[in-house]
């Protein structure tokens, strides 16, 4: 097949999890001899055209369109004070996209698709623009998190408009998690046209016997982590839904029960002043370490392979990449498991193939229970790890990500 791939983010520009799933599925897509051409946004100094591995990747430079919004927007994105300076490059960069694509590629160049791919609202104007042009190409929608999900039912009218008017137009959604597809059901999305395909992740860069107990070391003492102590670690956005303040007020209990605890937060974010105070206000700022960085994925892999257990409280999480990488280096979890949150089909809380411990990520006593349950019995946490690593093995690769994907796809061209 030859696939047009719209995502906003795409190395090396990389935000968050869905560039991460970008770069990888695309990149296997091409392993499997299908032709891919991404369309995503340039910030600028970076190539219009370039193949990055295989992949073709178009972007388009955007232009500042700031003093036409006001005249033309909706109240909606009045209310966006500075942030309309994100819509205008999200706008900009869908409507070159898509004028591109069909415009150049298709009606001049006379290049053939199967079919469109776009993810999340972000890409949406563009798939709407380009199905309008061309009614015949089918057009997946890839439903990474949504508008009323991340913001707590408080989310812009705008961006809602855009998810619901491409959900109703695609001709398939692949969406993360069951609890996901659920969650759409239930706004009212068309339940005949959603399928989910987990996300994945490469188990052979997540695996613990690439670090070296030197590095490690090297790693806890950088934290003045001793041996004896429990390195407790939180990776991802420092945003609410995450969970981070609540995890953070649940380290107290923790620390009556197991002094020589200190937690690592690694992340950046727009909570990282309220969790700096929080913690100076709760008396353990000592026990706290911060890092507000956007560090290396080698850098990550590292913090993975250094802790005792790893603690993804989150209270919205569509799917989680940050659980599957614990899991593949042999770390046992603590995750969120209360509403919308895709960790519970990763994580086993009980039974021979247990991997980890549910909790209430709204309950810091709940979140601060489920710490402790790992840190109690550590031969046994350590085979809840080995146990997490077998499972992202058998299920979690992005081979099997992108064959179920490419299943999908040939559904709708066949």
């Amino acid at each position: 097949m030859k696939i047009a791939f719209f995502v906003w983010e795409y190395p090396p520009v990389l935000i968050g999890g869905l560039g991460t799933y970008a770069e990888n599925i695309t990149r296997k897509f091409v392993d499997l001899d299908h032709d891919v051409s991404v369309f995503t946004l340039n910030p600028g100094g970076l190539p219009v055209r370039e193949i990055i591995e295989g992949v073709e990747v178009h972007r388009p430079m955007i232009a500042n369109a700031m003093k036409v919004f006001p005249i033309v927007v909706t109240e909606d994105l009045k209310r966006w004070g500075t942030n309309l300076k994100f819509f205008n490059d999200v706008f900009i960069y869908n409507i070159l996209s898509a004028t591109k694509f069909v415009n150049e590629l298709i009606r001049k160049d006379h290049y053939k698709f199967d079919l469109i791919s776009i993810h999340d609202w972000l890409s949406s104007i563009a798939g709407l623009i380009i199905k309008e042009e061309l009614k015949q190409m089918p057009m997946v929608f890839h439903v990474h998190s949504t508008e009323w999900g991340r913001s707590g039912n408080a989310g812009s009218e705008v961006v809602n408009h855009f998810e619901r008017v491409a959900a109703d137009t695609s001709d398939r959604i692949i969406t993360v998690s069951n609890i996901m597809k659920d969650d759409l059901i239930s706004h009212g999305w068309p339940k005949n046209k959603i399928e989910v395909v987990w996300n994945g992740i490469d188990p052979e860069r997540y695996n613990p016997n690439r670090i070296s107990n030197e590095k490690i070391q090297k790693l806890r003492e950088s934290y003045g982590i001793k041996e004896d102590e429990n390195l407790i670690l939180f990776v991802g956005r420092l945003t609410w839904v995450k969970g981070v303040r609540n995890l953070i007020q649940s380290f107290p209990n923790v620390l009556k029960e197991f002094p020589k605890s200190k937690l690592v937060i690694l992340g950046r974010g727009e909570e990282q002043h309220i969790i700096t105070t929080l913690a100076d206000t709760l008396g353990i700022k000592d026990k706290v370490i911060f890092k507000f960085e956007f560090v290396s994925e080698e850098e990550r892999i590292l913090h993975y392979a250094a802790s005792d257990l790893c603690v993804f409280p989150s209270l919205y999480e569509p799917f989680g990449i940050v659980c599957l990488e614990a899991m593949a280096m042999e770390k046992p979890v603590v995750v969120g498991a209360r509403g919308v949150v895709g960790f519970v089909e990763q994580v086993i809380p009980s039974g021979p193939y247990q991997n980890g411990i549910h909790v209430n990520g709204y309950d810091a006593n709940d979140i601060a229970w489920g710490i402790k349950e790992v840190l109690r019995d550590k031969e046994l946490a350590k085979r809840w790890g080995k146990n997490g690593r077998e499972r992202v093995l058998r299920y979690f690769t992005w081979d099997k990500v992108a064959e179920h994907t490419l299943e999908i796809y040939k559904s709708l061209i066949c």
